[in-house]
């Protein structure tokens, strides 16, 4: 059971992950061509709106995978003090905790998405509808979550670590 929810998250966060790529790229291409046109006195039109609602898709894709790899800021200066167990509790714990922050984001975004949509708001100079990119943001954050949640239930039932298995295979 764990072994097939762990199958499609990893291939969800696989998607999010090539998503969160294609972002990067765009992001590349737009300031590229915007500091080129800048260049000749010519900047491109809307790139900041570009740039910023491509930040988003780039950051929160790439999230989950983030956290399955273990890339993620820890401290581990008194990991090698502590016994085994107390490590192992204070990774469940922090996963659980993680899950909970992303599952927050989501539904705070969620609300702000309502509004963006009730007001139609949307970017500066280009009109695009923010409530897409919050959407977006949501499905990211979800995703994230239910990722540190999965971890937390493996490392709880199972003992296993996905990220431990991800560096050791590197």
């Amino acid at each position: 059971m764990l072994s097939a929810l762990r199958k499609a998250a990893d291939g969800l966060i696989g998607l999010s992950a090539i998503i969160g790529t294609l972002a990067v790229i765009a992001e590349v291409g737009v300031i590229l061509v915007d500091v080129i046109g800048r260049a000749f006195g010519k900047p491109m039109f809307g790139s900041q709106d570009l740039i910023t609602m491509t930040m988003v898709i780039l950051v929160f894709g790439g999230m989950a995978l983030c956290d399955r790899k273990g890339g993620h800021i820890s401290v581990d200066l008194l990991e090698k003090k502590f016994p085994g167990l107390m490590n192992r509790v204070l990774d469940i714990v922090s996963a659980a905790l993680g899950a909970v922050i992303f599952a927050f984001i989501a539904w705070a975004v969620w609300d702000s998405a309502k509004l963006s949509a009730m007001l139609n708001l949307s970017t500066n100079l280009l009109q695009l509808p923010k409530v897409w990119f919050q959407w977006a943001l949501c499905g990211f954050s979800v995703l994230t979550a239910l990722g540190m949640a999965l971890r937390a239930v493996e490392l709880t039932v199972s003992g296993r670590d996905v990220r431990r298995e991800w560096e050791a295979g590197q």
